[in-house]
């Protein structure tokens, strides 16, 4: 076997998928620069920030598991 550099596949995939969800993170950094002058530390953006990354696993999920051995 040669002594070639492993890809992680998911990063790789992630990193793919991310334009397909251009919604998702303009919604999330949206959010942010409302929230970003917010004293009280009520104010949070979680919820955008687990649809952007939800939107990503869903894209990653379906191309990942063809691809592992």
């Amino acid at each position: 076997m040669e002594d070639e550099e492993l890809v992680d596949q998911k990063k790789y995939l992630e990193e793919r998928c991310k334009p397909q969800c251009v919604k998702s993170l303009y919604e999330y950094e949206k959010c942010v620069k409302r929230v970003e002058n917010d004293d009280t530390g009520h104010k949070h953006c979680t919820g955008q920030y687990f649809d952007y990354w939800s939107c990503i696993d869903k894209c990653v999920a379906s191309k990942l598991f063809k691809k592992l051995k």
